[in-house]
């Protein structure tokens, strides 16, 4: 048996998703399931709900819950992270408008641009402690992460620590629902009215998810790159093996010009398919974020919306502690998608045999004009050997020089954060695409570690 170990286990999307796939699961049976939140109350309203499930399911589990990291090592298999320093939508707002007032309109401020550097910076300290305490109680464990900005992290601890780890993230998705989209009548998918793109949480909305679950039965898609950074590299129909390339690049063009502008753009001028989807694919790019041309208007770039986002947050554990309570059906979970936790955990554990379309790992050659060591994206084969990435060659070289940008941006954010190194935090912005002015990078910077002071206590040694 086996023993995981979930930290930021109180989340709204974790007790909705992984959790409850990693409840259902027939092999996992005797296995030992550990979660970790600082909040007790999240915490509890997870317990809750697992324990309810472990009953009501047969899942044959010895659950337990902890408030700190460090009880819940010893010994572990796998350490699923699903952590976020918060409150997510409210530093989220804050890390956009504080570039704003310094002439910087970030496209999206998550995970790439001077609110790429803050989110990750902020999430550093506490995933290195997490690293360091595995170190010594569980060395040979799996680092799972689902922390973003998913190439930061692994980064870290890829080469802050000893630990092994894998990223996983489920937006190649969104290439399947943009390809279904495409090749609907060819395929004879059906797609919803009123769907007009693919979001950047592309299993959080029901009409993508129809056209995404058509069409993963019917479409092979390869794709690497950086995590929210990939792209297509081959497509074929999986009933009759043909390459559908060639009819992708000609419906695409044929949809209205309004489905996803950008993409559409950037597969036009570079010839390749970005994967995921605008509102991911703008954070990349340095064409984005003009103050004169205002870009974001012109590819119809729509912020995240924190407010509503924050709302939606809380009424999701609302509905997780009615569920832990035994006020709600728990039928709904049964359909839950473990986005890779469950995959790596049991052909790892129990020497299976999976490919796995998308997980992040160090380049050892999988992309081969990539730098080595650097965090890529690729498909995977998961047994009882570990987690091996899918050798797929050379990326066009233009696209691999917009890969390599972000990679280097990505290493200087993650040296900066855990040096506390003012000159490689300034070189991080002063070389992101989003950035165009050598003096709004000095401002963002030393606004951003005063108003995170107490999140970057290392930056004021």
């Amino acid at each position: 048996m086996t023993t995981v170990t979930v930290i930021g286990a109180g989340s709204a999307s974790f007790g909705e998703n992984t959790l409850a796939a990693l409840m259902r699961s027939k092999k996992l049976k005797g296995s030992t399931l550990r979660l970790v939140d600082r909040n007790p109350q999240s915490l509890d309203i997870v317990h809750r709900l697992a324990n309810r499930l472990n009953r009501e399911w047969d899942s044959g589990l010895s659950i337990s819950a902890h408030t700190h990291h460090k009880d819940a090592l010893e010994g572990a298999d796998f350490v699923v992270s699903a952590i976020e320093v918060g409150p997510r939508e409210e530093l989220w707002k804050s890390d956009f408008e504080i570039s704003l007032k310094y002439g910087v309109r970030q496209p999206y401020a998550e995970n790439g641009g001077p609110g790429g550097f803050a989110h990750a910076a902020r999430n550093v300290k506490p995933v290195l402690e997490i690293a360091r305490d595995m170190e010594q109680a569980c060395p040979d464990a799996w680092f799972i992460n689902f922390t973003n900005p998913m190439v930061r992290i692994c980064d870290l601890i890829h080469r802050h620590s000893r630990i092994r780890a894998v990223g996983l993230c489920h937006q190649i998705y969104a290439g399947y629902g943009m390809v279904g989209t495409a090749l609907a009548k060819d395929l004879g998918i059906e797609v919803p009215e009123g769907l007009e793109g693919m979001h950047a949480d592309v299993l959080q909305h029901p009409l993508q998810q129809r056209v995404v679950h058509q069409t993963v039965p019917l479409v092979d898609i390869r794709a690497a790159g950086t995590n929210h950074f990939t792209w297509i590299l081959s497509i074929h129909d999986k009933r009759t093996g043909e390459d559908l390339y060639p009819l992708l690049r000609k419906r695409f063009l044929e949809l209205d010009e309004t489905f996803e502008p950008l993409t559409r753009r950037v597969f036009q001028d570079f010839g390749l398919f970005p994967v995921p989807g605008d509102t991911h694919l703008c954070e990349y790019l340095p064409w984005m974020s003009d103050p004169v041309t205002k870009p974001w208007e012109t590819f119809n770039i729509r912020l995240y919306d924190w407010d509503v986002m924050a709302g939606l947050r809380d009424f999701s554990l609302d509905r997780l502690n009615e569920m832990a309570n035994g006020g709600m059906t728990v039928e709904g979970l049964l359909e839950t998608d473990s986005e890779g936790a469950l995959e790596m955990i049991e052909n790892v554990a129990f020497a299976g045999n999976h490919y796995h379309l998308a997980a992040n790992l160090p380049n050892a050659g999988q992309i081969s004009n990539l730098p080595a060591g650097a965090i890529v994206e690729t498909p995977v084969h998961v047994n009882g050997a570990g987690i091996h990435p899918v050798h797929v060659g050379a990326l066009p070289e233009p696209v691999a020089e917009l890969c390599r940008r972000e990679l280097m941006v990505a290493q200087l954010c993650v040296d900066a954060a855990v040096e506390g190194n003012y000159e490689k935090a300034l070189q991080c912005l002063l070389l992101d695409p989003v950035v165009t002015d050598m003096r709004a990078a000095r401002n963002i910077l030393d606004d951003y570690l005063k108003t995170y002071r107490s999140h970057l206590p290392q930056f004021w040694k």
